[in-house]
């Protein structure tokens, strides 16, 4: 097994990474994460780092349709050749 392993770590292919490789990856991860970031790495698993990144990812897409929602009711309050409406059409793109 050792062996496998071994070979593993040497090959450089996405599907093929060593245990440190993924312990990294979890660390780095965790330290973009604001509700983990101060955290120990030693005191979160693997599995609470990836729950709290899926639960990060969710709320930043739901500010985001909020914020796209209202730029969008913004445009249309404002008249189409006005400076505003050009600045909030910019944003959408």
């Amino acid at each position: 097994m050792s062996t496998r392993r071994s070979s593993r770590s040497r090959n450089s292919s996405p599907a093929h990474i060593s245990d440190h490789q993924i312990t990294d990856l979890v660390s780095k991860l965790q330290r973009l994460i604001p509700q983990i970031r101060n955290i120990p790495s030693n005191k979160v698993s693997a599995s609470e780092v990836l729950q709290e990144t899926c639960n990060y990812i969710r709320s930043l897409h739901g500010e985001m349709n909020d914020l796209s929602e209202r730029l969008s009711q913004l445009l249309a309050a404002t008249q189409n050749d006005s400076a505003e409406a050009a600045l909030i059409r910019s944003l959408l793109m």
